[in-house]
């Protein structure tokens, strides 16, 4: 019997997939449980409309990332800080710094945990930063630390 998996079964497939399941363990288990329904016509139309529905989100998506990586490649974060003699900074600037920065220089906003920065910069020039917008596209901004008069 086919069936569309409305949840992941372990062994069969996972939520979406069209399967072949034997008819006892379809119409005792999966269509009891609410774990499949009857792959009919209407069914499988269902499926292929989701389907398409989250490819064009997807795409939508990737399209609103790579728009926003190539803002970034554009930005230049400046930061005042104090600093030692030798040019290293009294504390650091972490991630969410960079993050809170961003958005109010560049007016572009970006979720803290996709700045890759993990010990945070401690001393005083330009540091390139990357940003991990989408799954594969990236971006480097730079961050700018001058020294507090």
């Amino acid at each position: 019997m086919k069936v569309i998996l409305t949840a992941d079964v372990k062994g069969h497939g996972k939520k979406g997939d069209m399967v072949n399941a034997s008819d006892g363990y379809a119409r005792n288990y999966l269509l009891p449980k609410g774990l499949a329904v009857v792959a009919d016509k209407s069914a499988v139309n269902e499926m292929e409309s989701k389907k398409s529905a989250t490819a064009y989100h997807k795409e939508q998506e990737r399209k609103q990332a790579m728009e926003l990586a190539d803002q970034l490649k554009e930005a230049v974060v400046v930061f005042t800080a104090k600093a030692g003699e030798n040019g290293k900074l009294f504390g650091s600037i972490t991630a969410k710094d960079v993050a809170e920065e961003l958005k109010m220089q560049c007016h572009l906003v970006v979720d803290k945990k996709k700045i890759q920065l993990p010990d945070g910069i401690k001393t005083l020039g330009t540091t390139k930063v990357t940003v991990k917008v989408y799954p594969e596209i990236s971006a480097e901004i730079s961050v700018k630390v001058n020294a507090q008069d």
